[in-house]
Formats: C-alpha cells, sequence, structure tokens
C-alpha cells in the first residue's frame, strides 16, 4: 500500500513542536489564578495581625489626652473666675457697698418693711454725714430687740441743739421743715431723751449734741425706736448711707 496520502492517515503529521487550540506554547508560561486575584501584587498580611493585643493606630491616644487637658484646664478657669468673683464681691461689701432690707415700718412712708436698699459705705470717708441722709448704724447700746443694724434719718448734727415742741422739731430754734413725715407729729419720749452724746442737762425735749453724735428720727414719727429712746449715735458707728431702693424692682429709685 502506498502511504502517499490515502487513508486515515493520510495527510502530513503534526510536528512534534506544533499545539493545539487552548493549549500553552513553551514561551508563554501559564497563568495561575492567584496572579488574576484583585489584590494580586500587595502584600498580604501576616496571620498574627489578627492577635496583636494593642491597637494598631495609636492616634486617639494623643487626641483623647488633649480632650481631659482642655477640661480641666476649663474647669479650673472657671473656679479661678468663680473665686475671684467672690472675692471682689466681699471686697465691695467691706468696703464700697452692702445690700440691707428694712426690718420694720419705722421709715414708713420712704421705706417699707421688706424693702431692701443699698447703702454706700464709702460715702462718709471722703465726705460729712448731712442732714437728712437716711443711714444705716450698729445697734445702739440703749436699744433693745434682736435687730443689729438700724436705718433711720438724720436730724441733728455735732453742735447743734434739737428741741421738740408742739409735735415739731426746731434745730437751734429754727422750725425743721420735715415734708417726709407727712404731717405727722414728733413727741418727745417719756424718758428723758439726753444720754452720752449730750452736753445739756437732762431733759425731755432736748439735746445739745457733742461733737462726733447725730440725732436720728424714723420717718414713721408715731412708731419709730430712735435716738429720742436711745438718745444719738456715735458717728464711729454708722456704716453708710442709704441711697438707693433696689426692691421691690417698681419702687426702684434713689433716695
Amino acid at each position: 500500500m502506498s502511504d502517499s496520502g490515502s487513508g486515515p492517515f493520510s495527510g502530513p503529521r503534526p510536528r512534534p513542536d506544533a499545539h493545539r487550540i487552548g493549549e500553552q506554547t513553551p514561551a508563554q508560561p501559564p497563568v495561575h489564578i492567584a496572579a488574576l486575584a484583585p489584590d494580586a501584587g500587595k502584600e498580604s498580611a501576616p496571620d498574627s495581625e489578627f492577635w496583636v493585643d494593642e491597637p494598631a493606630d495609636e492616634t486617639p491616644r494623643p487626641r483623647r489626652k488633649g480632650a481631659l487637658e482642655s477640661s480641666i484646664k476649663t474647669l479650673i478657669e472657671w473656679v479661678a473666675v468663680a473665686v475671684g468673683a467672690l472675692a471682689v464681691a466681699l471686697l465691695i461689701k467691706a468696703f464700697l457697698l452692702q445690700a440691707f432690707y428694712i426690718p420694720s415700718a419705722s421709715m414708713v412712708n420712704t421705706l417699707h418693711e421688706d424693702d431692701r436698699v443699698l447703702v454706700n459705705k464709702l460715702s462718709y470717708r471722703l465726705g460729712d454725714i448731712d442732714r437728712g441722709d437716711i443711714i444705716v448704724f450698729e445697734k445702739p447700746p440703749g436699744a433693745g430687740g434682736d435687730i443689729q443694724d438700724f436705718i433711720k434719718r438724720v436730724i441733728a448734727l455735732p453742735g447743734e441743739t434739737i428741741t421738740l415742741v408742739s409735735g415739731d422739731v426746731y434745730i437751734d430754734g429754727v422750725l425743721l421743715d420735715e415734708p417726709y413725715t407727712e404731717g405727722q407729729e414728733t413727741s418727745p419720749r417719756a424718758a428723758a431723751i439726753t444720754s452720752e452724746g449730750c452736753t445739756n442737762d437732762p431733759a425731755q425735749d432736748r439735746c445739745t449734741l457733742a461733737n462726733g453724735w447725730f440725732f436720728v428720727m424714723g420717718d414713721n414719727r408715731g412708731n419709730s425706736t430712735d435716738s429720742r429712746a436711745f438718745g444719738p449715735i456715735r458717728e464711729e458707728t454708722v456704716v453708710g448711707r442709704a441711697f438707693l431702693k433696689v426692691w421691690p424692682l417698681s419702687d426702684l429709685g434713689f433716695l
């Protein structure tokens, strides 16, 4: 039989180095599946990363520390402000201004019970006490009750003679105009108004004031315990001048 091209094995045979469709040639190495993965080329994390006790990112720690320091600093600043405000308030109360409430009806109709007033404690360090001033002073030795601070109006000054005649007040023989009493009569007390601070002989209706002493009375002459009862007051006991009514707000105003 001839092998020239007939039969099932006829035709040229492939060379040993030929390749079928779909096979890789020796010049093209096979492509591995791993090389086609999305993360191909990236360094894989070691397995130990999943078992590390410390956090990988340490940046939050400084931020938390900074926030704590800021909170402490803010707290210290507020405490300093509060202490400073308290110190200023105490200094003001000690040397400049102080609020007082009215405990009785002795100053009606100028002031009523439970009214609040501001007292200027510096006023008489810079100037003199004048007639007509409403002043706060310490409780006189001859006064009774539990009230420690009194508030009255200055009527007579050192060296002057005050005389009470027929419901009127005379200073050195001159009738004193007192519109704040709203026509109330000023009667002397049963006891002599003379005491320490008066230089004249004992009398119920007159007093000549010694140096540094003042005669004070309430505007509500029929319901006031004042110098007619406990005598004149010393200048050293004067706390200050009431100059502003602050309560009730509807009556806010200067005195």
